[in-house]
């Protein structure tokens, strides 16, 4: 009784597992293609190892990951992801939930506990989050859910929230004081990085289409360029990083636009359907040999202690999830195609 009293105090809750059952509804798909390639399936609830730990899922967000190895694009992906046809038939990395059990040799968490993460990758079917049910080992980034936060917000931080901040604290090595320039700034990882500059004292730039221009404002930034109005490239402003969420424009335009130490981090894909990033990364590498700027394309990496800086700065209320829409696990191919379409206003999530 005295724990229970203390968590809620705390803010913490903890609703003790029923029986589970043998049965779950997952997302499962055996041919790469458009979203009706993807369908809902009745499969077995995976058991839980000694170094695993079972969770009920409660929300999942959709990440352009997610629509990329569902078409296995770009093609020299597929060299690990299965030439032919998937190795992997399910989807779904950040999710927020309740454990159900765990194993033997994990600690810190417990049946019951509510928490959020993602598993690592490449991902695993019994870990994958579209899913009522989900298996992450004890060293996955799962972690308990900041309190205050429902499971639908919980589940919109992990990718968007890392990517955000390791591009911009590690890549662009952000002071207090720089300007930063986030085109991109409604998306997904956008909405975390114009909230997250700001609480590390930066001057913002925000880069966005018209219907999104009041929604960064309000996320903190110092200014808000309409991309549909102004060329940000021509507009005669330097900055001294300038995260590129959405590749539109080469590297010689964003170039264009930085100081002469600046740094350009490119956390999008490039344009192809065979190399995909591959021959913009090789670029990047080596025009940095030969330009003043520092020029990096990175993708985010699973790290705990990373996801314990964003649960931090979401308990203060300096950060906050911008969620666009929700849908069932049963409109799974409606919402990967949203989220395929690019013109999402923050993070979709899955709600189970």
């Amino acid at each position: 009784m005295a724990e229970k009293a203390a968590m809620q105090q705390a803010g913490v809750s903890r609703v003790e597992p029923g029986p589970l059952p043998s049965t779950m509804k997952a997302v499962r798909f055996y041919a790469y293609g458009p979203p009706e390639v993807l369908q809902i399936e009745e499969t077995d609830v995976p058991a839980v190892g000694d170094d695993e730990v079972l969770v009920r899922v409660r929300a999942a967000a959709v990440n352009p990951l997610d629509w990329h190895g569902m078409r296995g694009a770009p093609y020299v992906a597929r060299l690990s992801m299965g030439l032919a046809r998937p190795k992997v038939n399910a989807l779904g990395n950040d999710v927020a939930g309740r454990v159900e059990a765990v194993g033997r040799n994990v600690i810190g968490l417990r049946p019951g506990d509510e928490v959020y993460g993602g598993s690592g990758v490449p991902l695993k079917a019994r870990s994958a989050s579209f899913a009522e049910y989900a298996i992450f080992h004890r060293d996955d980034m799962l972690l308990t859910k900041p309190a205050g936060l429902t499971f639908t917000q919980a589940a919109a931080v992990a990718m968007g929230g890392l990517t955000a901040l390791q591009g911009l604290r590690d890549k662009g090595r952000i002071r207090p004081g720089h300007r930063v320039l986030v085109n991109g700034a409604a998306g997904g990882v956008g909405t975390f990085a114009v909230q997250l500059a700001k609480a590390l004292g930066a001057e913002v730039t925000g880069v966005c289409s018209t219907p999104n221009v009041e929604l960064v404002r309000s996320l903190g930034a110092d200014h808000v360029i309409d991309y549909t109005k102004e060329d940000y490239t021509r507009a005669g402003k330097r900055y001294d990083i300038v995260l590129d969420l959405v590749a539109n424009r080469t590297i010689t335009e964003n170039r264009r636009v930085l100081v002469r130490k600046g740094v350009l981090v490119e956390c999008a894909p490039f344009e192809g359907l065979w190399l995909g990033p591959v021959l913009g990364m090789l670029k990047l590498m080596a025009l940095s040999r030969i330009v003043p700027q520092r020029l990096v394309f990175f993708l985010a990496q699973v790290r705990r202690d990373d996801l314990a800086v964003l649960g931090e700065l979401l308990e203060s209320g300096k950060i906050a999830p911008v969620i666009d829409r929700t849908y069932a696990l049963d409109q799974i191919s409606e919402a990967v195609a949203y989220v395929e379409r690019g013109h999402a206003r923050g993070k979709v999530v899955i709600t189970v």
